[in-house]
């Protein structure tokens, strides 16, 4: 009798309310062993930290250590890197942040791409994890309310798909803004290689001044020739080291400018003239650009124009002869 009241009892709970219990239990399981992992990342750090302190006293050097984040916000970045970091290792790695991923974060031009990468991974972990949860208790009973088992695998599916894809979407957004900028920049590069081949510098020093003198006027070339220099003097070809910058970018003539830069450092010969002419046909082409963006906007301010001046001009125009033929019929309307 027990077993068939437990079964009726079974019978009569809602379907929501079950998907609700266990959908809140496994996120329970989840955040507990989110938090396990996140104990033990501290508990290694700790270690290292000490075992860092003992060798640094050993070895006769001051007992400060590379400082650690100050504040609330700081301490969690840097557990958010140390669990990216721990995640990444093995063939996790390459699921959580595929060759294609990692070319995408190598492009965004972040100051520390190994920092970098780890947050992107814990970001992926997190809203992965987080967001089916989310949605699944925002749209509970209201998207499909006869069938709750249907709402809630369709919000956890876009959540899983969300939570994976935003980070992603995130760097293509910035990766796409220094193209752009990279893209405005070009012609003062291209300016500048010249002006500096013309009084007797070399490619190398002409690169240097580049990186050192014109960071501000142009951050974003500036900081990928550096690290073309860097991958340069650590041996690379000058073709193996300006392979980022020609590929990254999806620009011909950035493209071009490195094939140049590559024949010149491997031939030699004058650079100067050539660069001239590659200005000259850049420029041509901005302002060929440019005049079928001032045609499109022509076009698009005569419907903005036709909406909103000509019932103007109309009024303006017609309004009293309207007015006239109004009052018109009125009398005559008055008269019968």
């Amino acid at each position: 009798m027990d077993h068939v009241a437990n079964l009726g009892l079974w019978a009569d709970l809602d379907p929501r309310n079950v998907a609700a219990v266990a959908l809140a239990a496994l996120a329970l399981a989840v955040l507990a062993a989110g938090a396990s992992l996140w104990l033990k990342v501290s508990r290694q750090d700790r270690n290292r930290q000490v075992i860092d302190r003992l060798l640094a006293g050993r070895s006769g050097q001051s007992e400060q250590t590379q400082a650690e984040p100050q504040g609330a916000l700081g301490s969690a970045v840097h557990r958010a890197e140390q669990l990216g970091r721990h995640w990444g290792e093995g063939k996790s790695g390459n699921v959580l942040l595929p060759p294609e991923d990692r070319q995408v974060v190598d492009l965004c031009g972040f100051e520390d791409v190994g920092r970098a990468r780890s947050l992107f991974m814990f970001a992926r972990v997190l809203l992965t994890a987080g967001l089916p949860f989310l949605a699944g208790f925002l749209l509970q009973g209201r998207l499909l309310p006869a069938n709750p088992m249907i709402e809630w695998t369709a919000a956890a599916f876009v959540g899983l798909a969300l939570g994976w894809m935003l980070p992603k979407w995130t760097l293509l957004r910035r990766a796409a803004r220094r193209r752009r900028a990279a893209y405005q920049e070009l012609p003062l590069l291209i300016d500048l290689l010249r002006l500096l081949q013309g009084v007797g510098l070399s490619i190398d020093q002409s690169l240097h001044v580049v990186v050192t003198e014109f960071r501000q006027v142009m951050p974003v070339l500036a900081r990928e020739l550096q690290y073309a220099v860097d991958l340069y003097a650590r041996g690379r070809t000058r073709e193996q080291s300006l392979m980022r910058l020609a590929t990254g970018f999806d620009n011909d003539d950035l493209s071009a400018i490195c094939r140049l830069i590559s024949q010149v450092d491997r031939h030699g010969g004058a650079v100067q003239d050539p660069l001239n002419r590659f200005g000259e046909r850049v420029r041509e082409r901005r302002r060929m650009e440019l005049k079928e963006r001032v045609g499109k906007l022509t076009v698009k301010m005569t419907g903005v124009m036709v909406l909103t001046l000509l019932p103007a001009l109309l009024i303006v125009t017609g309004g009293a002869g309207f007015l006239a033929v109004i009052r018109g019929l009125s009398r005559v309307a008055g008269g019968s």
